[in-house]
Order: C-alpha cells, then sequence, then structure tokens
C-alpha cells in the first residue's frame, strides 16, 4: 500500500504528453510518473563512479580485477553467431 505522497506543478503541456505516454501504455498517470522517476532515480544511483572501500574490501577488489575471466559458455556461442545483417 503506497501511502506517501508526492505533488508536482506541470505545464498543461507536460501533463497530456504524460497523459498520452501513460495511456499508450494502459496506465493512469501516477502510475506511469512513479514508474519513470523510479527508473530514472536507479539508473542516476547506479551511475555514480565513486565508492569507498576499506583496505581488505579493496584488495578483494583488485584481485577480482586482476583475476582472468572465467568460461563463459553463453557467451562463447553469442559471439560464434553470424549477425543477422551478414547472412544474406
Amino acid at each position: 500500500m503506497r501511502d506517501a505522497a508526492i505533488n508536482l506543478r506541470a505545464l498543461p503541456e507536460q501533463r497530456d504528453l504524460i497523459d498520452k505516454a501513460a495511456n499508450l501504455l494502459g496506465k493512469n498517470r501516477s502510475d506511469f510518473m512513479l514508474e519513470a522517476a523510479c527508473e530514472r532515480a536507479l539508473s542516476v544511483v547506479l551511475d555514480q563512479v565513486h565508492f569507498s572501500l576499506d583496505a581488505d574490501k579493496f584488495q578483494q577488489f583488485t584481485d577480482l580485477l586482476d583475476a582472468p575471466p572465467q568460461p563463459n559458455t553463453g557467451l562463447e556461442r553469442l559471439v560464434a553467431l553470424k549477425p543477422v545483417w551478414n547472412k544474406a
């Protein structure tokens, strides 16, 4: 159950655009806006490049980066496929 209110002021043109997009997806304005805002918020959070680690965690991190990659048969199959634009 949602119980935290988020209020926004928008221009009529912005509201109309949001309503049109929401309708195209079969959603109401609130659900559409909340989903879009959460997607953008998650993107911003995941795009952060600065993070801090203590010495032990940093060593673990660098060990993982320096380790040889593990075999990945799925990736190997994907890379071996001919692109559809080369199948003529």
